[in-house]
């Protein structure tokens, strides 16, 4: 299986403009988004290179998910 980055702009197409708009003016959301990048980072670097065990990688990919609702919440109650 190839690693799939999941990065915000492929993730929400139709708020990619309002994305780099809070991502400037939103400290939180600002946060948020660096926490996201940060985490996907992670998860492809474990899974083309470095490895790990399932249950981390999994772990990894819950929060991503968790941060990926509240980032979406964010978007759709501006």
């Amino acid at each position: 299986m190839i690693p799939e980055k999941h990065d915000l702009a492929d993730e929400f197409p139709s708020f990619r403009a309002l994305l780099k708009t809070l991502d400037k003016s939103d400290p939180e959301f600002h946060e948020l988004c660096t926490r996201y990048e940060s985490i996907d980072q992670e998860i492809v670097h474990y899974e083309t290179e470095a490895g790990c065990s399932d249950h981390y990688l999994e772990d990894l990919k819950k929060h991503r998910l968790k941060l990926k609702d509240q980032i979406y919440f964010k978007l759709t109650h501006p």
